[in-house]
Formats: C-alpha cells, sequence, structure tokens
C-alpha cells in the first residue's frame, strides 16, 4: 500500500506541475512587459537598478523560478498590487 501512496504522490506532483505551465508564461510575459512599459529595455539595467540578479529576472520573464516575495517586489517597484500584476492571468 505504500508504494502505491508514493507512485500517486508523484503523479500529483507531475499533473500539478503541468497544469500550471500556460500560467507561468503569463506571469514572466506581465513582468517582462511592466519591466518594459517602465522604460527598461534591456533587464540587465532593471536588475543592477533594483538589486536582483539578472539570471533572476530572465528567469521570472520565462515564467519561472519566482516566488511570492518576488511577485510582491515586482509589484512595489511598479506601482501596483500583486492583484493587479495577476489580473486576467488564467
Amino acid at each position: 500500500m505504500t508504494s502505491f501512496f508514493v507512485f500517486e504522490m508523484q503523479k500529483f506532483v507531475l499533473m500539478d506541475k503541468t497544469d500550471f505551465t500556460e500560467q507561468h508564461k503569463a506571469i514572466g510575459k506581465r513582468i517582462k512587459e511592466l519591466r518594459i512599459k517602465a522604460g527598461y529595455s534591456s533587464y540587465k539595467k532593471f536588475a543592477i537598478e533594483h538589486n536582483f540578479e539578472m539570471k533572476s529576472i530572465w528567469r521570472w520573464e520565462a515564467g519561472t523560478n519566482y516566488k511570492l516575495d518576488t511577485l510582491l517586489k515586482i509589484a512595489e517597484i511598479h506601482g501596483i498590487t500583486v492583484s493587479e500584476l495577476l489580473k486576467d492571468i488564467k
């Protein structure tokens, strides 16, 4: 019975990751749009001015490797709420 549970948990994790791929990409796209709208054509300049690692910006804009704290900080930089940042992402 234990191995069945482990299999089911692995299956759940894989399904969960797949289910949110499009939303993650949409969030990354929104992050990039906000950066460009703020006048930062280069993610490098944005990273330097806001004390982020350049590779982090690239990953976030690709829709990977961001946490709630990241979203809060990005929203704060752009003068919006996290709700506004995530608005219309389905």
